[in-house]
């Protein structure tokens, strides 16, 4: 018979790609897991990951097992706290968000949630759905295009995006401008395949013509930071920005073009969805409504 703890070590193991971390997390040696697994594949009758040292990548059964086995552990979760005095979702949420919801969203949302556990990874829209596509988190909140067929995405926030620089740049000085204007002027990026900088290079770089000096950063905020220092311009979330716009430390660059995007909540198409994940999709988009 197939065991919890067998399912808990081949999802752990799926998850990380490595037996030490999966022995971490779990609180298990790395014998421990190792027979776990033995005695999983023994029991269905075939391997379910290809060593490839020092890794273990899944191969095409054990993709096929994956899900099956999250959502058996998720609806034990379930099962467990069904009958709770407090009918609260209980367990921890393993969410990911990128760097505008991540660093100035995320943290109002939890906040209006006191009683949820959850853990977070900040990163950039590809990395997050890399992620979700090998069940490593619950769900994302990402604001760039998603590309992964595995994936499903649900809309949940419009964003206005802007052109920001130092109050002392040159261009302030100028009410209105157009993008042809902006050639020749260093920028402040973010890095390739964040969501903020794909729309960058799809909607604004063709129409910019040849660029100055191109500063590129890992995250928004060191992106903000280095405009405040005066090193150029940036493309940048309101969201983000609303706070520093309105003490001045970073102005509105006019060009007369409104440019907006889409924030998404994100999962794997065949990823269960525990009444943890659902309490927070559904207060996600209240949140959205309001």
């Amino acid at each position: 018979m197939i065991s919890l703890k067998q399912l808990q070590v081949f999802t752990s193991i799926a998850r990380h790609g490595n037996l030490g971390l999966a022995a971490e997390e779990l609180f298990l040696s790395k014998g421990a897991l190792s027979q776990a697994l033995a005695e999983l594949e023994r029991r269905l009758g075939n391997p379910l990951f290809d060593r490839v040292h020092p890794r273990l990548q899944l191969n095409a059964q054990g993709r096929q097992l994956q899900p099956l086995a999250e959502e058996v552990l998720s609806r034990i979760t379930d099962i467990e706290h069904l009958f709770d005095d407090s009918a609260e979702p209980s367990g921890t949420l393993r969410l990911g968000a990128s760097q505008t919801i991540g660093n100035y969203l995320l943290p109002k949302l939890l906040a209006r949630q006191p009683g949820l556990q959850a853990r977070v990874c900040i990163t950039n829209t590809h990395n997050l759905c890399e992620m979700l596509a090998r069940f490593e988190l619950d769900m994302a909140l990402i604001e760039g295009e998603n590309y992964h067929p595995a994936l499903v995405t649900q809309d949940w926030l419009s964003d206005e995006m802007l052109i920001v620089t130092h109050p002392n740049h040159p261009l302030t000085r100028q009410r209105t401008l157009s993008l042809a204007q902006l050639e020749h002027y260093d920028w402040v990026l973010r890095e390739p395949r964040s969501g903020n900088r794909e729309q960058f290079d799809r909607e604004l770089l063709p129409r910019l013509g040849t660029l100055g000096n191109m500063l590129e950063l890992n995250t928004l905020e060191s992106v903000m930071q280095a405009v405040e220092q005066g090193l150029g311009l940036a493309f940048v979330s309101r969201r983000a920005a609303q706070d520093r716009l309105a003490t001045g430390r970073l102005v509105v660059v006019d060009v007369n073009i409104q440019l907006s995007r889409t924030l998404r909540l994100a999962w794997h198409k065949q990823k269960y969805h525990s009444a943890l994940q659902r309490r927070f999709i559904s207060f996600c988009l209240q949140q959205g409504q309001g």
